[in-house]
């Protein structure tokens, strides 16, 4: 998992930002959260601990709207929080945010099995690569 964060927080957040990634297998979330965890391994502690926390902080800010963790919450209302946070008058709440949704992008986006379905053929040898 991911930073060791709380898996049901995760996924939320993923299928949140990629509703198609709710169909994902067993197989594809173990995939998505390689992708992440690759792409955070050699990133600052600092910066990880903040993302841990930021992952809190979307669980528990719906509390104050809805009476319910976010991860209780419908899609639409799941929606509504992180159109809050996009447009936050907080700029370290709206950067976290965009952070955070390019990595889940990056982790969707960056399965094998997503390149594939899009037909993305990426090859060292570029244009001279057979097609």
């Amino acid at each position: 998992m991911p930073l060791e964060m709380d898996a049901g927080i995760f996924r939320a957040v993923v299928t949140t930002i990629v509703p198609e990634s709710a169909s994902l297998d067993d197989q594809g979330w173990r995939d998505l959260e390689l992708v992440v965890e690759n792409l955070l391994r050699d990133r600052p502690q600092n910066l990880k601990r903040q993302l841990r926390l930021f992952l809190r902080f979307i669980q528990f800010l719906p509390l104050v709207r809805y009476g319910r963790p976010f991860t209780l919450l419908n899609q639409a209302a799941r929606t509504r929080v992180f159109a809050h946070l996009q447009n936050a008058p907080i700029q370290k709440v709206r950067v976290g945010f965009w952070g955070l949704r390019t990595i889940v992008l990056a982790g969707y986006y960056g399965r094998p099995e997503a390149a594939r379905s899009l037909g993305y053929a990426a090859s060292p040898l570029g244009w001279e690569a057979p097609r």
